[in-house]
């Protein structure tokens, strides 16, 4: 029987939204278009609007015209050539009667193809097991989408440094209040200028911070906690960076000061826990025990989680949320090369919400930070 890594593989997709095909391939394309891999070499079938392009910048051995599949299958009968059919052509012609394909790999397509008789081998994620494992240039990617995340935070965090408190607590900028979207406005303007864009970013405040994927809204508050998480991505690479901080405009209460406090040393526990052997999820239980120990409580209350309820990290590469995981889940051992985040956090509606978030790299000893935005609460 052949291993799934010595099967041929077959993926259709967009590579815009294919971590995979992306992977593979190093070609941007908005449509969907066809990858093979057949005895290690890659074949791609594109659209004539497409074919010259992929030619000069796809990383394959060939490129062919699906126009002349299609044309080929006309003669031979077909009125309507699909995707198919294009890929019964393309198989047969290679004797395949058997591909490994993504566990996304679009249903419809996969009905058509057994009812030819082609034999799918769905292979669970990772389908290409290499991509946990950084290389230096992916690496070198990672942190350049990062830096542009870390200047997109010193952007918004300078913005909110600068506002003026008002008599009701409110922030004003230029006479005006200051919003959740006035900030975000800022970091994705000053990431887009770095070649990046940043979707969904986070800014906020108070109790909308206790609820971690509540991207914010409205006007924001002195005195309360505001929690900023930038994940852009390279336009030109695909990969993404990521990191959150915490500020308070004004003064932070005495509890707020702890929590932050406990986050940042939960932060530093897992950090230098984490080396190639570990498994993600002693990583976690690690900063899940600190917690608790120093009397900041999990669970549910009037209705609501608070305290640490997610994990503390994920892997992040050409998917902004990717294997592996660093949390209760986490069944496997951390390999160098790995890049994850380290992010916990603590939420306790009515005091506030603190997150701090780092990317590092597991290296066979310990880990190396990529982040190098500084940590501080009070602006």
């Amino acid at each position: 029987m052949r291993s799934a890594d010595s099967r041929d593989k077959l993926i259709v997709a967009t590579s815009e939204n294919d971590a995979n095909l992306l992977y593979a391939t190093r070609f941007f394309a908005p449509d969907a278009f066809i990858l093979l891999i057949h005895r290690g070499r890659k074949l791609l079938v594109m659209s004539d609007l497409e074919i010259d392009r992929a030619r000069q910048q796809a990383e394959v051995h060939s490129v062919l015209s699906r126009s002349k599949l299609e044309r080929r299958l006309e003669k031979l009968g077909e009125k309507m050539p699909d995707t198919a059919s294009v890929l019964c052509l393309l198989l047969s012609e290679r004797r395949i009667r058997s591909v490994s394909v993504p566990e996304d790999f679009p249903v419809g397509l996969a009905e058509k193809l057994r009812a030819k008789s082609i034999r799918l081998h769905v292979t669970p994620s990772p389908f290409f097991e290499q991509r946990e494992c950084k290389r230096a240039d992916e690496i070198r990617h990672i942190e350049r989408a990062l830096r542009a995340a870390e200047a997109g935070m010193e952007a918004g965090i300078e913005m909110i440094r600068q506002s003026r408190v008002h008599a009701s607590g409110t922030l004003l900028w230029n006479g005006s209040r200051l919003t959740a979207e006035d900030v975000k406005q800022r970091v994705s303007a000053t990431i887009l200028d770095r070649g990046c864009v940043a979707a969904h970013t986070i800014v906020a405040c108070g109790d909308q911070g206790c609820d971690p994927h509540n991207e914010g809204s409205g006007p924001l508050k002195a005195h309360q906690s505001i929690i900023l998480d930038i994940f852009p991505r390279s336009q030109s690479s695909g990969y993404w960076g990521d990191i959150t901080r915490t500020v308070v405009k004004g003064k932070a209460s005495e509890r707020l000061k702890a929590i932050f406090q406990a986050v940042k040393h939960g932060q530093e526990i897992a950090l230098k826990q984490i080396k190639a052997g570990v498994n993600g999820s002693a990583v976690h239980q690690s900063v899940q025990d600190y917690f608790k120990q120093a009397g900041f409580k999990t669970g549910r209350r009037n209705g609501r989680m608070e305290g640490f309820f997610h994990g503390t990290g994920h892997g992040v590469g050409l998917e902004i949320h990717e294997a592996p995981r660093l949390s209760s889940r986490a069944n496997g051992r951390l390999r160098a090369g790995q890049v994850v985040t380290v992010e916990p956090g603590l939420y306790y509606p009515g005091l506030g919400a603190v997150r701090l978030e780092d990317l590092v790299v597991v290296t066979s000893t310990s880990s190396r930070n990529l982040t190098k935005f500084p940590k501080y609460l009070e602006l």
